[in-house]
């Protein structure tokens, strides 16, 4: 008798130990380091990010030679005065640590403008993937980083690009991987969202089995690539996407959902959320439905001076007065503003609020935002970092759920 209630506690401190809460949960945090030279209201430096408000951060992004030499696009930015530098950006990065110790700062390579050319070249060959590996590890021991992150954009896809492409990537995650691990440094990288893309640039279980962190862009879904009006990042489909072939695909939850069935593990998924906006120029402005056609771009932002992107602190300020009409989908759970014949699709407090719940009952690692320079950082609209503050209440709110349950499971159990 007395061996059974022995085994019966165990079990039951075993069945409630497998409660997780969020305290293991991910805030990975991207910074675009060229924000540094937006105009005031914009200007974003290192100094600018709060080290509280994430887990990881990242900083976007170093680019390569077609040798597997780095190059440090803008040393102006990132190095300091001694070694020809001024912002002293990487040094600063790290240093986050010195007010959150708990924190894990990352260098990124690539991004959208560097391509798919060198990254092609680099890992068909050996030597250079290895030259690549070596400098990276020397740039992370120099400047104290915690990990690597790999954003290429993407394998087999865009300018000279090669089938080969899809293998060489796990080959050199599997490089990587070598040399970082016993390091204790870690490897990340950004990855498609997209079905078809995934299918032609990834093996899903190799590249999962390799990176420590798969950050999963989830926007950029539509865009003025487009002829129509689409939003950045729906989180499920509207009834009219399934009118319009593959782009019932393009939403949040099919990418999600289609990398766990291609066996990624899913306690490494980081959830992309977009603290910007896709916006339009309507064609007509008495049609602003979706699939509505447009006639280009909408128009740039004070701070980002990109057509058709605005910044959320571009939104907050400058397009959400009486003049702006807000809608909300709620089927695809986001919502978006017109004004004139601008139509904004981004997310706000109550999308992103249920893009963390959606992450969370996915069982994902947590979430990753692309970029903290466009959140209300300044908190000209209100409270400071508003996006991101709204990532870290839905994240407590349910780590305090699940030690309730944790809690209650023992108490029902064993008192």
């Amino acid at each position: 008798m007395k061996l059974q209630v022995i085994l019966g506690a165990v079990y039951v401190i075993f069945m409630c130990s497998m409660i997780t809460t969020s305290s293991s949960y991910n805030v990975a945090c991207y910074f675009a380091s060229w924000s540094v030279y937006r105009d005031e209201g914009g200007k974003f430096d290192v100094f600018n990010i709060d080290p509280h408000l994430c887990t990881h951060v990242y900083f976007a992004f170093l680019e390569m030679y077609d040798d597997g030499r780095l190059l440090i696009f803008d040393s102006y930015e990132a190095n300091g005065t001694e070694d020809g530098g001024h912002y002293d950006g990487f040094r600063n990065f790290a240093n986050l640590k010195n007010v959150n110790p708990e924190l894990k700062t990352l260098i990124s390579i690539g991004g959208w403008n560097a391509g798919s050319k060198n990254f092609s070249i680099i890992c068909a060959d050996p030597v250079k993937r290895q030259r690549l590996v070596q400098e990276s590890i020397k740039l992370m021991e120099t400047y104290n980083f915690d990990g690597f992150d790999i954003d290429w954009e993407y394998p087999t896809l865009r300018d000279d690009a090669h089938p080969e492409d899809k293998e060489n990537f796990v080959e050199l995650l599997k490089d990587y991987s070598a040399a970082l691990k016993p390091k204790g440094l870690l490897l990340s990288a950004a990855l498609a969202a997209a079905v078809d893309k995934i299918e032609s640039s990834y093996f899903v279980e190799q590249v999962s089995e390799y990176l420590d962190i798969l950050n999963i862009m989830t926007y950029d879904y539509h865009g003025a690539f487009d002829n129509f009006v689409g939003h950045v990042a729906p989180l499920h489909a509207s009834p009219l996407d399934y009118e319009h072939g593959r782009n019932a695909t393009y939403t949040v939850a099919t990418a999600v959902d289609y990398w766990i069935y291609k066996n990624a593990d899913p306690s490494k998924i980081n959830m992309g959320l977009a603290a910007y906006g896709r916006t339009f120029t309507l064609k007509d402005k008495a049609n602003t439905q979706l699939y509505a056609p447009v006639l280009g771009a909408g128009p740039k932002g004070r701070y980002t001076r990109m057509d058709g992107t605005l910044g959320y602190n571009e939104i907050c300020q400058y397009y959400s007065g009486t003049d702006s009409i807000y809608y909300w989908d709620d089927d695809q759970k986001v919502p978006h503003r017109v004004v004139d014949d601008t139509w904004i699709g981004y997310e706000d407090e109550i999308s992103i609020g249920l893009k963390v719940d959606f992450a969370v009952s996915k069982g994902l690692g947590g979430v990753m935002i692309w970029s903290l320079d466009t959140d209300d950082f300044l908190g000209t609209c209100g409270r400071k970092y508003r996006l991101l503050n709204v990532v870290n209440d839905r994240l407590k709110y349910w780590e305090s759920q699940e030690k309730k349950l944790k809690f209650e499971c023992f108490y029902k159990y064993m008192l």
